[in-house]
């Protein structure tokens, strides 16, 4: 394996990680600046009030697109084996 092909692993890498962690990163950062409105207009200042409705928000995204997030990490895992396959000859 040259250079090249190491430094593109590793740039899939990357994208494959961003691309799988960005959908519960996001609905976790909009849940919690929603849950922090909500604190601020009615002046509730529980601070355990934003782990549940994240808990949630987070659980049903990897519900909805946990099969696909699952696909695009085996897809990388074979490609990577694949390189590792072409390395040992």
């Amino acid at each position: 394996m040259d250079q090249g092909s190491a430094l593109e692993l590793g740039r899939q890498g990357l994208q494959v990680a961003l691309m799988v962690a960005l959908p519960l990163l996001a609905v976790s950062l909009f849940t919690g600046l929603a849950v922090s409105v909500f604190q601020a207009i009615t002046s509730v200042q529980e601070m355990t009030l934003t782990f549940v409705p994240k808990l949630i928000g987070v659980g049903l995204v990897m519900v909805l697109m946990g099969s696909w997030m699952l696909t695009t990490v085996v897809s990388f895992t074979t490609v990577c084996f694949e390189h590792m396959a072409k390395v040992g000859r």
